[in-house]
């Protein structure tokens, strides 16, 4: 891997900030949501469903776009332009609650966040993005 996160700007990818992620449509068209992220090094980590619309659509197309701010100083912010190298359920859960803990201070996404029947509707999934272009603001 030859793009590093700048060091300036990490802590915008290491949690409990404004991410927002966008992803491509079947129709090429592109798809904005907001995401819940942190850093593996220079990878970004995010968390989706395999029945959410992102979810279909980064394992269709891994072309992804990251921004993040926080809310109180949008102009300092990171944009990553990346691929998604990795989609598992292996340690999906345990990553989303990881990420439900640091952005809501509560331990379980399913049944903390979320009413916890939806374990059974939604499958978690770990996934990993590579940068490809990292622009910083700020």
């Amino acid at each position: 891997m030859g793009i590093t996160i700048p060091v300036s700007h990490r802590d915008l990818l290491a949690g409990a900030v404004n991410v927002v992620l966008t992803t491509i449509m079947p129709d090429g068209q592109p798809q904005t949501t907001p995401v819940w992220c942190n850093l593996e090094g220079d990878y970004v980590l995010i968390n989706t469903m395999q029945q959410f619309q992102k979810g279909r659509n980064i394992q269709r197309n891994p072309r992804v776009g990251l921004l993040a701010y926080r809310l109180k100083q949008p102009l300092r912010n990171i944009e990553v332009r990346g691929k998604v190298i990795e989609i598992t359920e292996e340690g999906a859960l345990e990553h989303l609650n990881e990420l439900n803990m640091m952005y809501s201070g509560k331990p379980n996404f399913f049944g903390d966040s979320v009413p916890e029947e939806f374990i059974h509707k939604f499958t978690p999934l770990k996934v990993r993005i590579e940068p490809i272009r990292v622009r910083v603001e700020g």
